[in-house]
């Protein structure tokens, strides 16, 4: 008997909160200006799961963030997978829902071309529960329980899909509050401008306020005004996680910010000249972090201050040929990324020198098109721009290079004099187009398809 009993207690799946710390009076999240303690979240998560219908998987595609958090959670304790699409675009959704046979959608917006078994959620002030004290049901998931399959961006291709634990975001989330308590202190409220179904708003906009004593604003502010109103509606210390392009915008509107203890940026590579003007205007320094979809959050850096990355506790990278195998606490085995870096302080720091699909050689002379892109972007009077390798070769298997470049008053030849007096000339971006914006995504990133798109238009 005793030896059964061993083999279900090894067999038993190990249980972990949903939400941490245990506490039904602290603050998940805050709404219309006002704390939702977990108590109320909780019983809002209970009412949520009990409208969903039975099916293995989930579209998640709330728009709200509060909501997304609240459907999040409801997917998960009726033992279901939250699917995120790399976007709301209906091909996007309809691939996803392809996949998984029997899955349905949900949402809380009315939709005017909603995916096949589409739920509306109502509002959620509207729906009758019961908020007692949740002490004595508080949930735990099964640390293998597969909680969000998440899609990359498709800036380098096809989306593909990454299968997250439960237990591999409890994890990843203990690096991320600790580099931020490092920076912050214990405690402290976080406003973000990335959508969570992107696995960077996913870590630091629903997971951290599930896992860690901390509250995220419910909304989605996009606008510099909305930001601003965001951040004035949560307490002290403030985080704000954002992107660059996003930065980029609250520094040129002028607009002032309540007070910040930090600023986060994923998703693109932070210009060093914009983590300055950011610090400076806002009085708060800028944390960059470093990640992918497949591997989550594993290192950091202050721009302003490190050129290197610090390596979360239990990370360990091996640089090879090609890229690099990251090894962490996250992840079930090493994931190999196309990243290309040189390690220092016996390991616990790395230099990123590029990416292996973006290393470029032409008549024997190397070059990358990040380095190409960050000097088309010095150029006095473009705003934004992107420097691409084409898939069609010449006879000798060299690849053509083109640009995109925003920049209204300038010409396409006064450009390129610009990029040769600061490249070797083999690299000078033909054909360079003159366009209106770049077709970033939600997170600033630039889906390869749809720059070759605007590539091809007359």
């Amino acid at each position: 008997m005793s030896i059964v009993h061993d083999i279900c207690q090894r067999e038993a799946p190990e249980l972990l909160p949903l939400l941490h710390p245990a506490d039904p009076s602290r603050v998940v999240a805050w709404r219309a200006g006002k704390p939702i303690q977990a108590r109320l979240f909780l019983a809002n998560v209970r009412a949520v799961a009990a409208l969903l219908p039975a099916a293995p998987a989930a579209v998640n595609l709330c728009e709200d963030r509060y909501a997304f958090l609240v459907t999040f959670c409801a997917v998960v304790i009726r033992g279901q997978i939250n699917l995120l699409p790399s976007s709301r675009a209906p091909q996007a959704v309809d691939e996803v829902m392809q996949a998984y046979p029997g899955c349905y959608a949900v949402g809380d917006m009315a939709l005017g071309l909603a995916p096949p078994r589409y739920q509306q959620l109502p509002p959620l002030d509207t729906l009758s529960f019961d908020a007692a004290d949740p002490e004595s049901v508080w949930p735990t998931v099964a640390a293998d329980h597969v909680v969000a399959i998440g899609y990359t961006s498709g800036s380098t291709g096809i989306p593909s899909a990454n299968r997250k634990t439960w237990g591999s975001f409890v994890a990843s989330n203990a690096g991320n509050l600790a580099m931020l308590r490092a920076v912050v202190g214990e405690r402290f409220e976080v406003v973000a401008t990335v959508p969570p179904q992107h696995m960077y708003g996913m870590e630091l906009s629903v997971v951290m306020p599930l896992l860690s004593d901390v509250g995220v604003h419910g909304g989605r502010p996009f606008f510099p005004a909305d930001v601003a109103s965001a951040l004035a509606d949560v307490l002290a210390p403030r985080v704000l996680v954002t992107t660059p392009v996003h930065l980029r915008a609250l520094v040129d509107s002028g607009i002032s910010l309540p007070p910040i203890a930090a600023i986060v940026s994923a998703t693109a590579p932070m210009p060093l000249e914009l983590a300055q003007a950011a610090e400076q205007r806002f009085g708060a320094p800028l944390q960059e972090m470093f990640g992918s979809t497949e591997t989550c959050v594993f290192a950091s850096r202050r721009p302003t201050v490190d050129e290197d990355w610090l390596l979360y506790d239990g990370v360990t990278l091996h640089p090879q040929p090609d890229g690099t195998t990251v090894d962490a606490p996250q992840l079930s085995a090493p994931i190999a990324l196309a990243d290309i870096v040189s390690l220092s302080d016996n390991g616990r720091r790395f230099r990123l020198r590029g990416r292996h699909a973006d290393m470029l050689e032409i008549a024997g002379k190397r070059a990358s098109l990040a380095d190409l892109t960050r000097r088309l972007l010095a150029i006095p009077g473009v705003r934004d721009g992107v420097v691409m390798q084409l898939a069609d070769g010449d006879i000798l298997g060299v690849h053509r290079i083109a640009a995109l470049a925003v920049a209204p008053g300038l010409d396409e030849q006064r450009i390129l004099d610009a990029l040769r007096d600061a490249i070797d000339p083999v690299f000078l971006p033909r054909p360079l187009r003159l366009v209106e914006a770049l077709p970033r995504n939600e997170t600033g990133k630039l889906p390869r398809a749809a720059l070759l798109d605007l590539l091809q238009r007359d």
